[in-house]
């Protein structure tokens, strides 16, 4: 049976480290919480006291955090992860980072015997759940390879863009674009609000003319009803990942990146007011009348 390390049990990483449970390896976790643990240790997951414990044997390490901190703390802090991995395993690093960072971490476990990918993925916690997410891989084509058997039961679609660090490049991208929409949206809602409109046509022309997107149809009728249920994604993550895409397109592009600069504004309110609560939530905001 195949041992693997999970690192991060948040809204994505649980349903993630589930799926290694359902898919016959040998699975320890550590997350900074252990309750979050509990229903994985009932099933058979092994609770890790410390990155490092969790990592120690394992065939691959895989993480699942919030930000760039957190990812050197569980790989490279104290008690971190590759103080215990055995030369030549896996590092696969499914967090959103900076760009900078997963070239940084690259380089340093390389520089330990580790072979490093970047595996950002796509999707909901249900895919994640389910194994349906999305990834977006940067690596060496023989090491995605070699990290194939540990990907399949986490995501159904592998987007390879090139060597190590394009996977997180596509993903701030992706986000960035994500983060212009939501924010572009919520504004609309609001001037339709504020200017009297039926807004449940609104909503059913938003999600089905040729504005739609994913994003669109997802969060349009969800900031009419003002109906926030269900897990999607907080504006402090959004807010983070937008933050990182600026600063890419910043060292990339020769004009400054303003549409981006707008909507890192507009989730840093949103993070300011309700960091932890649904994105969508920023219609609660821009939607305030004069």
């Amino acid at each position: 049976m195949t041992n693997v390390g999970f690192i991060g049990l948040g809204r994505m990483g649980h349903g993630m480290a589930s799926r290694y449970l359902d898919a016959g390896f040998t699975v320890a976790v550590w997350n900074r919480s252990n309750a979050k643990a509990e229903d994985l240790i009932a099933r058979g997951a092994r609770w890790a006291s410390s990155p490092a414990d969790a990592a120690n044997g394992a065939d691959a390490a895989v993480t699942m955090v919030a930000d760039d901190d957190a990812s050197r703390a569980v790989w490279l802090g104290k008690d971190g992860a590759a103080a215990t991995m055995k030369a030549g395993s896996l590092a696969i690093e499914c967090s959103t980072v900076s760009h900078q960072h997963a070239l940084d971490m690259a380089r340093e476990l390389r520089g330990r015997g580790l072979t490093f990918i970047d595996c950002p993925v796509t999707g909901l916690p249900q895919a994640a759940a389910t194994g349906k997410l999305t990834l977006l891989v940067g690596a060496d084509a023989a090491d995605l390879e070699r990290a194939k058997p540990y990907l399949a039961p986490i995501g159904d679609v592998i987007r390879h863009f090139g060597a190590v660090g394009t996977g997180t490049v596509f993903k701030l991208i992706n986000n960035l674009m994500g983060a212009v929409q939501i924010a572009s949206l919520a504004e609309g809602i609001a001037m339709a609000e504020q200017a009297g409109l039926d807004m449940n046509l609104v909503a059913e022309a938003m999600a089905t003319g040729a504005v739609a997107s994913p994003q669109v149809i997802r969060h349009s009728k969800r900031m009419v009803a003002r109906d926030f249920t269900g897990a999607s994604f907080t504006s402090a993550l959004r807010y983070k990942d937008a933050a990182y895409a600026v600063k890419l397109a910043e060292s990339l592009l020769a004009d400054a990146p303003l549409l981006g600069r707008a909507a890192v504004d507009a989730y840093a309110r949103a993070k300011a007011e309700m960091p932890d609560d649904d994105e969508g939530r920023m219609i609660e905001i821009v939607s305030r009348p004069k």
